[in-house]
């Protein structure tokens, strides 16, 4: 699959321990984005927002451990409507494009938060599943998170785990081992 431009993109949402959060009520509070040259498989942007969750807005302690998002982080930030408007408009200089993401969560939830807010459909392009397509060609047969598909090839994750700009740096590294 040849592209101009790859989009990874690693979203963080609302989300509890003990049930307070049920999943269709989860709401994205971070974007984090790296676009690649389609050729080089390059990082050529970055694009990252918080987001100011509307039905859920104060951040469990338990989201807080897992992601390292801070309450300050979101009640600072644009809701969701302007950061996928802030989001489309990045995307406009990079077309055409292919949607990446590790599993197929990210996108639902993207798109689920578009639909609570009456907001069109904002990122162009299919969407491939990176988790689903990393088994068929680096040799496996099971579904690995990022960490573990980094190590199967001699790569180290970088960054913060959970947090949307570090697990779309990671992601966009396994790029060429996931598509032809």
């Amino acid at each position: 699959m040849a592209a101009p431009f790859y989009l990874v993109v690693d979203v963080e949402a609302t989300c509890a321990a003990d049930g307070s959060i049920p999943p269709e009520e989860m709401e994205t509070i971070e974007i984090g984005a790296v676009m690649l040259d389609g050729e080089s498989r390059e990082a050529v942007s970055e694009f990252q927002t918080f987001v100011k969750p509307a039905r859920h807005p104060t951040l469990t302690r338990f989201c807080t451990e897992l992601t390292s998002i801070q309450q300050s982080d979101v009640d600072a930030a644009p809701g969701f409507p302007a950061a996928a408007e802030a989001f489309a408009a990045w995307l406009t200089q990079y077309q055409p494009l292919v949607f990446c993401s590790w599993g197929a969560w990210d996108e639902k939830q993207l798109r689920k938060d578009a639909a609570v807010h009456d907001i069109p459909w904002f990122i162009p392009g299919p969407h491939v599943n990176l988790k689903a397509e990393f088994p068929k060609r680096a040799g496996g047969k099971k579904r690995v998170g990022v960490s573990r598909a980094l190590i199967q090839v001699g790569l180290e994750f970088q960054g913060t785990a959970h947090r949307g700009i570090d697990d779309a740096r990671n992601i966009a590294r396994l790029v060429s081992y996931c598509l032809a």
